[in-house]
């Protein structure tokens, strides 16, 4: 069915940037309302940011005003740029559809730290 596979993560200093995409293969990304989520170790998966087949945007309190979700439909591609990295944004990453949850891919790791 649908594969996912995230890249992109890595060790970044509080305040710095880190631009994720996420490659779809088995389906249009065009049809399905996309999202980003995310894993701390000890903490529940949490839906960071989400991006619907026309554009909308929606993000988590936790996030807002530093990341930002797009999609590339042409590429089949889905991608949150990062900004202004905090400690606690340290995760691991996953993208996914919202509506309808497809296989998990392996995820890529986030890491805030000094």
């Amino acid at each position: 069915q649908v594969q996912l596979v995230e890249s992109g993560g890595g060790l970044v200093q509080p305040g710095g940037s880190l631009r994720l995409s996420c490659t779809a293969s088995g389906s249009r990304l065009s049809i399905w309302k996309m999202g980003w989520y995310r894993q701390a170790p000890g903490k529940q998966r949490e839906l960071v940011a989400s991006i619907s087949t026309s554009g909308t945007t929606n993000y988590a309190d936790s996030v807002k005003g530093r990341f930002t979700i797009s999609r590339d439909d042409t590429k089949n591609t889905l991608y949150l740029q990062m900004n202004s990295l905090r400690p606690e944004d340290t995760a691991v990453y996953y993208c996914n559809g919202v509506i309808t949850i497809h296989n998990w891919g392996q995820g890529t790791q986030v890491t805030v730290s000094s």
